[in-house]
């Protein structure tokens, strides 16, 4: 399951899945882009290891990342209650 989490000014999705039992979550970033359809991105927390870049830059990404380090805590609590909905207290 993909929980939405932040919707930028740009049209980009960044969505988050449930806590895996390794204790990893999928965060997939996507904006919608006239060449590509849809730039795309997954990060994994709490490694931050990145794979299947389509369409953004590497400048893109270090962006990406760092708005995804900066609110990392919230989306790994997020991920252990089923995402912002479900989260008690927000």
């Amino acid at each position: 399951m993909m929980y939405p989490f932040m919707t930028l000014n740009d049209e980009t999705e960044i969505v988050h899945s449930d806590m895996q039992t390794d204790g990893r979550v999928k965060v997939y970033i996507e904006k919608p882009d006239e060449k590509f359809c849809f730039r795309h991105a997954t990060c994994w927390l709490p490694s931050y290891d990145w794979e299947d870049v389509e369409g953004f830059s590497k400048t893109d990404i270090e962006n990406y990342q760092e708005i995804i380090r900066s609110t990392a805590h919230l989306i790994m609590e997020f991920a252990q209650k089923g995402g912002f909905e479900n989260a008690s207290g927000f």
